[in-house]
């Protein structure tokens, strides 16, 4: 089971038409480098179909993402509860520090955002999952265990 949001949804909804699309275009490609003559020694044609199967196992793996999926905003959650794609503020119990945190199902790889993703499966992740506004959650990361008290759901 895969849980993610509406926009995540979307997002692997998009890059799945876009990589469908580009089967023609690569198709073609793998064609013209087969006319160049000797396959043997042909790169062009060799990197074309490298990129066809790896696209083709992309193409395969974001389908059974999709196949598998539920979506996060069907699920009836209290208000207070933080859940795939809740925004969270977070206080540091060691130094009192405070930041924002986002629970995705997957990470966009956008770090200019206000807040930090969190990947649900993460370490942070698992101990934001059903959390509650004022409870203090610890999570065992690489450089040691950590603990942080749950300020607001944003």
């Amino acid at each position: 089971m895969d849980f993610m949001t509406t926009e995540d949804k979307a997002k692997i909804e998009q890059r799945l038409a876009e990589l469908k699309a580009n089967r023609v275009k690569v198709s073609e490609k793998i064609a013209e480098a087969r006319d160049h003559g000797d396959l043997k020694e042909n790169a062009e044609y060799h990197a074309m179909r490298e990129q066809q199967g790896l696209e083709e196992a992309e193409i395969r793996r974001l389908e059974e993402r999709l196949a598998n999926a539920h979506l996060a905003d069907d699920v009836e959650k209290p208000d207070d509860m933080v859940f795939l794609g809740s925004v969270v503020r977070l206080k540091d119990t060691d130094d009192g520090s405070e930041d924002l945190y986002k629970l995705v199902g997957q990470a966009s790889g956008n770090f200019d955002a206000d807040e930090i993703e969190v990947t649900a499966t993460s370490p942070m992740g698992e101990a934001l999952m059903k959390s509650r506004v004022g409870e203090t959650v610890k999570v065992d990361l690489p450089r040691g265990t950590k603990r942080f008290e749950v300020v607001e759901i944003v």
